[in-house]
């Protein structure tokens, strides 16, 4: 029987497990670090958005993380021409969607007037970009390496 969450789990049984090992964990550092909160809230005198912000942080961060650096999620690539096509594939996604948040951007907001303005948007779509190259480079690069091993 599937449940209500199914809808976040990959259809590979194997993939399927480590996800649910992953959120897990996640789960168990969820309850420490909110208990960790509620302990240093006497001290520290955070308010409850910024302790539920800090905690979904916490949850999505580690659960992104471990899921990136497993090297699950290509399972496909064992071979450097399969490698270099992927990562040629997902250079193109970076720039993509760069091209896609300018033109929606200048779209619905409007070319802006200041260079101020412009920084801001860069500075914005240059950090979101590397974060989402890098994260999926790396994802592309342990999955490479773990499948080149089990060949």
């Amino acid at each position: 029987m599937k449940s209500w969450m199914s809808f976040l789990l990959p259809d590979d049984e194997y993939k399927e497990r480590k996800m649910l090992y992953f959120f897990s964990e996640g789960a168990i550092l969820l309850f420490l670090s909110l208990f960790v909160m509620l302990i240093g809230n006497k001290s520290f005198h955070l308010d409850a958005q910024t302790i539920l912000l800090v905690a979904m942080g916490i949850f999505l961060f580690y659960v992104s993380g471990r899921y990136i650096l497993s090297g699950i999620e290509y399972t496909d690539i064992s071979t450097e021409r399969a490698y270099k096509k992927e990562l040629k594939a997902t250079i193109m996604k970076t720039v993509g969607f760069i091209a896609i948040f300018l033109t929606i951007y200048l779209l619905f907001i409007g070319v802006p007037t200041s260079l101020n303005k412009w920084l801001e948007i860069s500075g914005l779509l240059v950090s979101v970009s590397v974060v989402k190259f890098l994260s999926t480079y790396i994802s592309l690069k342990r999955s490479y390496q773990k499948n080149k091993e089990l060949l």
